[in-house]
């Protein structure tokens, strides 16, 4: 171990235990900080305030007990005041400043309270017209209606505390691993053939001198479906990149699967002949970020665990302490051929695998994730790498399958060798437009693989979401664009 190791961890402790006592004379306290007050030696002697809003409250003949949360804990503060204190504007919901000395609290759950000697109102709530009601669990399609609004509930604010660790969780990973993080564009021209419907972006005021239409960009643009294209191209010259942003499929579907808007995280490696290495890498990925997120999140996490999805917890603990199966697709289609379920799409070779194949998949390996490879080669796109394996001629990509969800991530070899693209790209008509890819081929391409993993199907399948719209703040769905 690191000599430093223990000077420097001590370092840290006192570090924040400083911080935290310069908070507290500061007089502004997170109600984080004001809970971990009196472990970290800060009880107050001076006044301190605390903001947020009000998650309950609870008057009696001789004291008042607010619970205020500010966003950064899933616990809340108790504040103990006198009922002189309490006027008609503090109600459920209402977003105050309390002003008091932080003390020990006799409440079992919890080290500090704040007793009170000043309460202001910043934004009363009305109560009657609020559509969440004290004390009362709403139902998650009830919850969805009301986007401007759901972060106010604890399950949902525990998913955005979630979604922000697992974001950062994911970009550490990568960063210990060597990537560099790359921004892929937005806007794209290119249509990362295969990926799915397009968005196409128009420019509604420009017309040409005739009066039609023009392109404002002089090609058609699109709403990118996937970064992985011009990953590709950072891999010409990095030996690790990876980008993580906002991705668009026009899929006319309402589904629990499926979203106009949601994020990927891809990720491109060089130098690689091995389809092995692209799956170390998801397994890796997935391991050490949910670790990370169970650590720093344990009780928002709990929350989803006990009351959405009872007995996930155990699953997941399944996942992480197992190592991933390998199948191939020609494997996986007669698992599927001789089980004894009834599919309603018949598992042929040559046939994508549906959802209900998938989870059959992933169940028939004891709730194991599954890496499926070497798919058909006429399933995936043109950069995945031939495999030139003779009548079965399959090309080297990867699905793998989670528990509950299906695909969660899907990556291959990407064909590196000039004249083999060259002739794919002139039977799909696809050379034109892809020119720019073959010149990647032209100058000092390498081997070289990757991936991408949809976030929000992440976060389903460690938290036990069915509904993939109840783990993005702001869906955008068919016929449905909300804010």
């Amino acid at each position: 171990m690191w000599e430093g190791g223990a000077l420097f961890s001590g370092f840290l402790r006192r570090s924040l235990r400083q911080s935290l006592q310069r908070r507290v004379r500061c007089g502004i306290l997170r109600v984080r900080d004001a809970l971990s007050a009196q472990a970290q030696g800060c009880e107050a002697a001076e006044p301190v305030r605390v903001q947020g809003w009000v998650r309950s409250i609870r008057s009696q003949k001789e004291v008042l007990f607010l619970d205020v949360n500010d966003g950064t804990s899933l616990q809340s503060l108790q504040v103990v005041a006198d009922p002189n204190l309490a006027s008609r504007d503090l109600t459920f919901g209402s977003s105050v400043e309390v002003q008091g000395k932080l003390v020990k609290s006799h409440h079992k759950k919890q080290n500090v309270e704040l007793q009170a000697e000043d309460i202001q109102i910043v934004g009363p709530c009305d109560t009657t017209a609020f559509p969440f009601k004290l004390r009362e669990r709403h139902a998650a399609d009830y919850v969805r209606q009301f986007p401007h609004l759901r972060c106010r509930t604890n399950l949902f604010s525990s998913l955005l505390r979630i979604r922000s660790e697992a974001t950062a969780a994911i970009h550490s990973y990568f960063q210990d691993n060597g990537f560099v993080h790359v921004h892929t564009p937005v806007i794209t021209s290119n249509d990362c053939e295969g990926a799915g419907e397009l968005f196409q972006v128009e420019a509604s005021s420009k017309t040409t001198e005739f009066g039609g239409k023009a392109h404002f960009f002089n090609v058609p643009a699109f709403l990118t479906v996937s970064g992985q294209l011009h990953l590709e191209v950072v891999a010409g010259a990095f030996m690790r990149a990876f980008t993580f942003g906002p991705t668009f499929r026009a899929e006319n579907s309402q589904s629990r699967r499926h979203l106009a808007e949601f994020y990927m995280v891809e990720a491109e490696i060089s130098f690689t002949e091995s389809l092995q290495d692209i799956m170390q890498v998801m397994e890796d990925l997935f391991k050490v970020a949910t670790a990370t997120i169970l650590s720093k999140c344990s009780d928002d996490v709990e929350l989803f665990h006990k009351y959405l999805s009872p007995g996930h917890k155990d699953k997941l603990d399944h996942m992480l302490t197992n190592k991933f199966v390998t199948m191939s697709y020609l494997e996986a289609i007669e698992v599927l051929r001789k089980a004894p379920e009834v599919f309603s799409f018949q598992p042929e070779w040559g046939r994508d695998l549906q959802t209900e194949h998938e989870k059959y998949l992933v169940k028939h390996c004891a709730d194991i994730p599954v890496f499926v490879i070497n798919y058909p080669y006429d399933l995936k796109p043109f950069y995945a790498r031939d495999n030139e394996d003779g009548p079965q001629h399959t090309v080297a990509a990867v699905d793998l399958l989670v528990p509950g969800i299906g695909e969660l991530f899907g990556g291959s070899l990407r064909e590196e060798r000039l004249h083999v693209l060259q002739s794919r790209l002139d039977r799909l008509g696809l050379r034109d437009a892809y020119q720019w890819y073959l010149d990647l081929r032209h100058f000092g391409s390498v081997p070289h693989g990757g991936f991408g993993m949809g976030f929000e199907r992440y976060l389903q399948c460690i938290l036990g979401v069915d509904n993939i719209k109840d783990v993005i703040p702001f869906p955008r769905f068919s016929h449905s664009c909300l804010l």
